[in-house]
């Protein structure tokens, strides 16, 4: 099977109509949301932040192939794995993915393996790993999304042993009294500036310490993501509003390379180039692993994709097809952040199979730890493996010269919002928690 062929027609601007809230979410929630995504209040040991892997310093994400998410020291690239106790136990499994955009309306699917989705069937209208214990009342995917980087050892919670939120998460408890999400809202309703910016956020809602959950946190949470990332007035923008003049006559080229032989708009389509669906591609695969196993082994350094979603060996190393809307500014690229370069990412899909089995996993971007990197590798140092990784790929090698290459990456340039070029401003002095925010 090979991916689609892309389509004659180029997409259509966006809209304050393609967006919730037409663009404009009440600025009290903003706020709030903004508060709550710097604040290391919600992780376990109060040391990270949604920011820690998601920052704008580092175009929402945060420069690593692999996230150091909980027990991680610094910001971007200088982030380090920590020492001693607090010493990281494994990178985060997957690379973390910008968040331009996923205020749109069409982004009712996400993560990698798109494990929350809008779904109208389900009793909260998502679905997710919680199940039926997802409590109702949540604005939209983006907000059911937020629940989840606080409950995992990873990222946010901690291991277990480490506090009551970690311990919960460890025990799988979610929901209800003592539920990760509850012992975080506990946390929120004991900061009296997080009550008054409650109640400004959600007036006639929250009156007092006890109306405070993590529902509305995480629906501010998404407000401020919709409002903060929304990124729509790059020179690619100018020239679908009808300036002929807005890009290059190189990167003219390559987009209608992009849109032609490269077959790149087959999968990366409509206004925000992606079709929101799951591919093999064959990328390659580094880190931690998720806990599957290909036949023959039982180290749980797989990473099966949308498979671990749907059940179907047929999703077996698919993931979902990014935006790439400012995609010049997001590297490292690919599910588990293998290419550090856009020439080296348009470069694999000359050869898919090729590039994957003849990677130089010199080209991650990982903190050192030579105990991790033993682990991290050894998929990717597996022939066998790889070959059944190389043998799902729905991705046809593509003749490209270097001039293509050039052309290619040259347009892919022009997806870059000069508004999202300095963030700077995003970043709070301070939060209600008084934990730190710049470390």
């Amino acid at each position: 099977m090979s991916l689609p062929a892309a389509g004659p027609q180029f997409p259509d601007p966006a809209t304050d109509s393609d967006y919730y809230d037409n663009g404009a979410p009440p600025s009290a929630k903003v706020q709030l949301g903004r508060m709550l995504f710097y604040d290391k209040v919600l992780s376990g040991n109060l040391n990270t932040s949604c920011a820690s892997c998601h920052h704008p310093l580092a175009a929402t994400g945060d420069g690593l192939s692999l996230s150091v998410g909980e027990g991680g020291r610094g910001l971007g690239v200088t982030r380090d794995t920590g020492t001693g106790a607090s010493a990281i136990r494994e990178r985060v499994p997957r690379n973390a993915p910008h968040l331009f955009n996923l205020g749109a309306r069409e982004f009712a699917t996400l993560f990698d393996d798109g494990r929350v989705a809008a779904d109208p069937e389900a009793p909260s209208g998502f679905d997710t790993p919680a199940g039926s214990d997802l409590p109702p009342g949540l604005d939209n995917a983006l907000a059911a999304q937020a629940l989840f980087p606080v409950t995992s050892a990873t990222e946010m919670a901690g291991q277990e042993g480490e506090s009551a939120q970690s311990d919960a998460a460890a025990a799988g408890r979610l929901a209800g009294e003592d539920g990760v999400w509850d012992l975080i809202a506990e946390k929120l309703r004991a900061i009296p500036e997080y009550v008054d910016l409650f109640a400004m956020a959600y007036p006639g809602e929250v009156i007092n310490a006890e109306d405070i959950d993590m529902v509305r946190a995480a629906n501010a949470i998404a407000a401020y993501e919709a409002k903060a990332w929304r990124s729509d007035h790059s020179p690619y923008d100018q020239y679908l509003a009808g300036d002929m003049h807005a890009i290059s006559q190189e990167a003219r080229s390559g987009m209608r390379l992009f849109y032609g032989r490269a077959r790149c708009g087959g999968c990366h389509q409509g206004t925000y180039l992606t079709d929101h669906a799951f591919h093999s591609v064959a990328l390659p695969q580094i880190g931690p692993g998720k806990g599957d196993n290909q036949a023959g082994y039982d180290d749980g350094r797989d990473d099966f994709g949308r498979e671990r979603v749907t059940g179907d060996p047929f999703d077996r190393f698919r993931f979902r097809t990014p935006s790439l809307r400012n995609v010049a500014l997001t590297a490292p690229y690919g599910h588990s952040g293998a290419y550090d370069t856009l020439k080296a990412m348009v470069r694999h899909f000359a050869d898919p199979a090729g590039a994957l089995i003849g990677y130089d996993t010199e080209q991650a971007t990982l903190p050192s730890r030579p105990d991790l990197d033993a682990v991290d590798l050894v998929v990717q140092s597996d022939p066998g493996r790889l070959a059944a990784i190389a043998d799902s790929s729905e991705a046809l090698p593509v003749l490209l010269t270097e001039a293509d290459v050039r052309a290619l990456v040259r347009f892919l340039n022009t997806l870059t919002d000069p508004d999202m070029l300095d963030l700077r401003s995003e970043v709070p002095q301070r939060v209600p928690s008084g934990l730190p925010v710049w470390d």
